[in-house]
């Protein structure tokens, strides 16, 4: 028996943690508000952030992706639940396609705080901080599978084709 938990705490040891894209590169722990309030002390620093993709603009040297900050869980992913805490700048060397890297998309990057850069927002400009990627992360999108029928959720009852289906909790019973 004993054995089998160490075989299980192996096998579910390989299934967590980092991205290999992001998972050795050196950073050092900077919040977001720390970099956007002083980003020129912090130059060169090397952080690991992520959030929700804005937009993606390639010029003919660098491409500039927009992005919403988000703090990142254990994995490494961005906690989207939480408040986007404001905007920064990756630049990245080559060109990085705009169908890939979508609007709304969840990413995670690691690099090097290069200072800050001037962003044009509705009418106004503002000041974000600028990062040299060295190592990126796109997120897939996990499908929602409470919304799909087919499945049978203890905790959500029967899909709605069922014969069991009541038609909500309280609801009348249909056989069809």
């Amino acid at each position: 028996m004993k054995r089998y938990c160490i075989i299980l705490g192996l096998l579910l040891n390989g299934c967590t943690g980092l991205p290999t894209a992001i998972q050795n590169a050196p950073y050092m722990n900077l919040s977001y508000n720390q970099v956007s309030s002083d980003s020129n002390s912090f130059k060169d620093a090397p952080v690991r952030w992520g959030g929700i993709i804005i937009s993606v603009e390639n010029e003919a040297q660098a491409s500039l992706m927009q992005v919403v900050f988000h703090p990142l869980d254990f994995n490494g992913r961005p906690q989207t639940y939480h408040a986007g805490q404001g905007r920064f700048v990756i630049q990245v060397a080559e060109f990085l396609d705009p169908a890939v890297y979508a609007k709304d998309k969840e990413i995670t990057v690691a690099g090097v705080i290069a200072g800050d850069i001037e962003l044009t927002v509705g009418k106004r400009t503002i000041r974000v901080p600028l990062l040299t990627a060295t190592a990126i992360h796109l997120w897939p999108i996990y499908p929602d599978y409470i919304h799909q029928p087919g499945y049978f959720y203890p905790n959500y009852g029967f899909p709605a084709y069922s014969p069991f289906y009541r038609g909500g909790f309280y609801g009348p019973y249909y056989r069809w």
